[in-house]
């Protein structure tokens, strides 16, 4: 008799490819073990122990989310994490949130997870690792695996146990490797673009400190008081050259209006946290920038055209466009931070007057241009970067889709097409 698991009418599969049940190809299984909170410290039973928390959607471990432990010699050594092992969450998930996440170890770890995470040893002989991997990857994000998880107040166990009867495609070993190293070169462009994004977020957050406090002169050297001439300011030590002056000075804020949608609708229609909508009316015309009035309280964004702002946004138009760089301040409200003035209350809010009244320092209109440039440059560049990591993760859907299902053979890829991420 059929085994009620197996799909009802499965996909004709490639050639060479069989339905195997998922426990056929694991060699061992154990769970973690979260162990004991440590005494002392300098313990050679103390190791390292992450929770479901360090795993993400991705697959991918933060192994600095580990945290020291008390274990026993002996599990240690039958609990320690080598690379290749794969790592299935069983227990944790919360009500919003799908239990199942996988994750695959790239590196050997000198410690274990908790137990609420289940320690997969695929038989290599039948079975390659980053492939049964990236197959669990596909059935977690495609929520192939609902019907394993188990409800509880609170919680989302996932029944590991029927999971393993459930039926998965196998390609021959040769074919899998190919496979799983094909998702695996997107997987490493995708890990290289978000490192190249960060190092250009933190080179921004090192411009905005230095070049909105100190400011960058005509040579294009950023100031110092050993080199440059600094003055006492209700803000503290400022260049000589820049004035202090309250927001309501040089911008005028206005209020938004309870927007009014419309699927025909060509204008844009803001929120305090973003874009939420179109209309086929604007409010707005020309660049401007809003700032979350209620919700997301203190959000700045800087839009231009025409558009429409809903009622829990503030909108500032210059006053003195002659001497004030719209750009430049949109940049130091952004380093400045207004949610930390939110009021507590039933929704969060920052309220008119405050704004208004906000002191800020401005230096001449050549240097404001000056800074805003520099600024706009970097965010340029992370934006270019955020748009391909994007291209990235569509194109890696888009093939564990065709591979991982065998709708596409890896043998028909032209290999150098992916190749040239690496």
């Amino acid at each position: 008799m059929a085994d009620d698991r197996k799909p009802k009418e499965p996909q004709d599969l490639p050639e060479g490819w069989k339905w195997v049940k998922l426990g056929e190809v694991i060699e061992e299984t154990y769970p973690g073990e979260w162990g004991d909170n440590p005494t002392d410290t300098y313990s050679k039973n103390i190791f390292p122990v992450f929770s479901t928390l360090a795993i993400d959607y991705d697959g991918r471990i933060d192994f600095t989310k580990a945290v020291p432990r008390k274990l026993n010699k002996k599990k240690i050594e039958k609990l320690k994490l080598k690379k290749g092992m794969i790592l299935i969450e069983k227990s944790g998930g919360s009500t919003d949130t799908p239990a199942g996440k996988v994750a695959i170890l790239k590196q050997n770890f000198e410690g274990t997870c908790s137990n609420f995470i289940q320690i997969l040893k695929p038989n290599n002989n039948i079975c390659d690792s980053y492939y049964l991997f990236y197959r669990l990857l596909y059935n977690f994000k495609n929520n192939l695996i609902g019907k394993y998880q188990q409800k509880t107040t609170g919680i989302i166990n996932f029944i590991l146990k029927d999971y393993f009867n459930e039926y998965i495609p196998l390609p021959p070993l040769p074919e899998q490797r190919k496979i799983a190293q094909i998702l695996e070169t997107v997987d490493n462009a995708i890990e290289k673009t978000e490192k190249i994004i960060e190092k250009y977020k933190r080179i921004k957050q090192g411009l905005m400190r230095d070049l909105l406090t100190k400011g960058i002169d005509e040579k294009g050297n950023i100031r110092s008081e050993k080199t440059h001439k600094f003055k006492d300011s209700p803000l503290g030590r400022i260049p000589e050259e820049w004035e202090v002056v309250r927001l309501g000075e040089v911008l005028y804020f206005k209020n938004g209006k309870s927007p009014i949608f419309s699927e025909e609708g060509v204008y844009p229609v803001y929120g305090s946290n973003g874009l939420i909508g179109f209309s086929k009316i604007y409010q707005f015309e020309g660049e401007h920038l809003i700032i979350g009035r209620v919700g997301a309280s203190g959000e700045v964004r800087m839009v231009s055209g025409k558009f429409f702002a809903s009622d829990n946004c503030l909108v500032g138009l210059l006053i003195k466009e002659e001497g004030v760089n719209l750009k430049y301040m949109f940049y130091y409200l952004k380093y400045f931070d207004l949610k930390r003035f939110i009021t507590q209350t039933a929704q969060p809010l920052i309220t008119q007057s405050l704004i208004n009244n906000l002191l800020l320092p401005l230096p001449p209109l050549s240097e404001q241009k000056r800074i805003a440039e520099i600024l706009s440059q970097i965010d340029q560049a992370i934006e270019k970067e955020e748009k391909y990591k994007e291209k990235l993760e569509r194109l890696k859907k888009g093939l564990m889709e065709d591979l991982l299902t065998g709708k596409v053979r890896v043998n028909k890829l032209v290999e150098g097409e992916v190749n040239e991420m690496a």
